[in-house]
């Protein structure tokens, strides 16, 4: 079952702001997602609850970023919404 990953304008933004190294490692760590969006064991991949959103789900990439993306199993299509820091993530969804 593979999904077509979609990167939106803005975390693509973010992720042509990084270091080649770590633009290379974010971009195929968001691509796994097309073989695998949903999450489960492991913990790299979470479902997130926020009021008055569909269901937006997180992917941590190694120590430093997150990804946060939406999947559309009807289209299997996974679109990243956003890439940040880490912390960034955290104070976003309340575990700082």
């Amino acid at each position: 079952m593979t999904y077509r990953v979609l990167i939106e304008e803005k975390a693509l933004e973010f992720l042509s702001l990084l270091p080649e190294k770590s633009r290379r490692i974010v971009r195929e760590r968001c691509l796994t997602l097309a073989d695998d969006p949903f999450p489960g064991k492991g913990g790299d991949r979470e479902v997130l609850h926020f009021p008055g959103f569909r269901k937006l789900s997180r992917l941590h990439i190694g120590r430093s970023y997150t990804a946060l993306y939406r999947i559309f199993e009807d289209e299997k299509i996974v679109r990243i919404l956003a890439i940040m820091t880490i912390e960034q993530a955290h104070k976003m969804y309340g575990r700082y």
